[in-house]
């Protein structure tokens, strides 16, 4: 297939490789040119202009948030205002669940499909193709990007609409802050009660909590290690609010995301922008007067 890929970022740059690998035609778009690089060695074309990615059979999108989606997809010079009538708009950015719909209504307005396919995982899976994509929209537009998806990812699962497929990924994203969170309470008593992290980790994850995610975030938790970020801080704060924004229009309290707010924004107001989202894990620690590691 013929398609766009707009956003280089660390998810973007190894998704759109994992396309060019299964022998898709890639037009590549980022605001800063230099990301493209790499790209282009493996047989990328460069786009100047939004338009220019909007040639073909899809687009997709991954980028950091809102307000970098709707400058992307809407106005004169966005993709909808540009996309084909029947192509296709894959977003797998994590995005609210209000501008999901929007994205919904306005593609249909205009003739076009639309699929929500938000990913599970990290840029070492987005750049080995092991992501996890959460698939909602028609299911012909679905079956169409099908074959996109399998490229980037391990597993495909799909869900009714754009809107609930954005929503299991915040809400994906909220039991991951809550576990990193839980596991930096734990961490912050035993180490303080003079038994040793990572003897306590290699306990837990290999008989009660053997799930992966244990193991990564208890690691960087453990060892301190929250740069380079692989996931920064500022877009877990973000995925966290949009989690209450849904709850809010669902009427669900959610009082364990209003914590991982106030967490996330005291990390940030200690200045920690640049650090990977589990640095949240060392508040406790901090909180219990410890030096950090």
């Amino acid at each position: 297939m013929k398609v766009g890929f707009i956003g280089l970022g660390q998810m973007g740059s190894g998704m759109a490789a994992n396309l060019l690998k299964a022998g898709h035609e890639v037009i590549v778009y980022n605001r800063t040119p230099a990301k493209a690089e790499a790209l282009i060695a493996q047989g990328a074309t460069v786009a100047t202009t939004i338009a220019e990615t909007c040639w073909g059979d899809a687009v997709i999108t991954m980028l950091a948030n809102d307000d970098a989606v709707e400058s992307v997809v809407l106005g004169g010079h966005g993709v909808i205002s540009n996309l084909q009538a029947s192509a296709l708009h894959i977003s797998c950015s994590t995005i609210s669940v209000a501008l999901s719909e929007r994205l919904t209504a306005e593609h249909g307005q205009a003739g076009q499909r639309f699929v929500a396919a938000p990913v599970f995982g990290r840029p070492d899976m987005a750049a080995a193709g092991q992501l996890f994509v959460v698939a909602g929209g028609e299911r012909a537009a679905v079956e169409v990007a099908t074959p996109l998806l399998g490229a980037i990812g391990q597993k495909t699962f799909v869900v009714s609409t754009p809107k609930a497929a954005n929503l299991v990924k915040l809400s994906g994203n909220f039991l991951t802050a809550s576990l990193i969170e839980a596991l930096g309470e734990a961490l912050a008593l035993i180490a303080k009660g003079g038994v040793d992290q990572r003897h306590y980790l290699e306990i837990l994850t290999s008989s009660l909590f053997t799930a992966p995610a244990y193991k990564l975030y208890g690691g960087l938790i453990a060892s301190g290690a929250f740069e380079p970020a692989g996931f920064a801080a500022p877009l877990g704060q973000k995925d966290i609010r949009l989690v209450l924004a849904a709850a809010d229009d669902l009427r669900v309290p959610m009082p364990l995301a209003s914590l991982l707010r106030d967490r996330f924004l005291t990390l940030m107001a200690n200045g920690g922008d640049r650090l990977d989202w589990s640095a949240i894990g060392k508040l406790a620690a901090l909180d219990a007067g410890m030096a950090p590691a």
